[in-house]
């Protein structure tokens, strides 16, 4: 597989509170994007407590997964616990981390099946052949409206409770995590990614801006630039994952 990465402050804000992650194990084909969320630098902290807590977890379970005795769906779901008691702790014991919390989506490849832990509005999709797929369903108040019919998607576009969100990591003692898996094949796209680019780019121009270019850095380059030229309201973070494909 061939991977891009990036991610930039925006237009507006002062600090880039995501954070992301991708193992250079071989052997460890796992991303993570974190939105962090909360004043002065705690969102920051929320995202890089997880980004920290999965890199020990990799650590640990490394014998495990040379093995190919690890169990990658309740690696996942430990993952996520571990961290969303860590930012938790921090928040109820440090006032300044008070309230804060984070938003994960996280993709583990392993023998073609795509395995996915989500919570928030962060998102994981599928671009195959020129169909974009969002594989992973927001956890935000405009999302549930939409799901219950009581507004539409074109509403929900300019809605003025948009960013509230109804799950995040770090923010009660309790955690529901989506875990999901799915059948990928070689040439699939894998691309997860905060809010800030979603916000700014529908998925039809950024399933065009991925089929656009043929260097997958470029392609990553090429999202954030048109998030940020759309006002970059946000942080924007992205990560590209081509499939079957190695580095040229």
């Amino acid at each position: 597989m061939i991977v891009g990465l990036c991610s930039d402050v925006g237009k507006i804000r002062n600090v880039n509170q995501d954070s992301f992650y991708r193992c250079e194990l071989k052997e460890f084909p796992l991303f993570v994007v974190a939105d962090g969320m909360g004043g002065h630098k705690a969102g920051e902290i929320a995202s890089q407590t997880v980004i920290e807590t999965v890199k020990e977890m990799i650590n640990t379970h490394k014998e495990q997964l040379m093995e190919n005795t690890l169990d990658i769906t309740k690696f996942i779901k430990d993952t996520l616990s571990i961290s969303n008691n860590k930012v938790y702790e921090k928040s109820n014991s440090i006032e300044e981390y008070k309230g804060m919390g984070t938003t994960v989506t996280m993709a583990f490849i392993n023998n073609y099946t795509l395995y996915i832990g989500h919570i928030g509005d962060s998102r994981a999709y599928l671009l195959r052949e020129s169909n974009l797929i969002q594989l992973t369903q927001d956890h935000s108040l405009v999302a549930e409206l939409v799901r219950n019919g009581s507004i539409t998607e074109k509403e929900a576009i300019n809605h003025p409770q948009k960013n509230i969100i109804t799950r995040a990591l770090g923010t009660d003692n309790e955690i529901e995590i989506d875990i999901s898996s799915i059948e990928i094949q070689d040439e699939d796209i894998i691309l997860l990614c905060s809010d800030g680019l979603t916000n700014m780019v529908s998925d039809e121009l950024i399933k065009e801006i991925i089929l656009k270019s043929d260097d997958i850095q470029n392609k990553c380059n090429s999202l954030i630039d048109t998030a940020n030229e759309f006002g970059g309201l946000d942080n924007i973070t992205a990560i590209l994952i081509e499939v079957g494909k190695e580095k040229r």
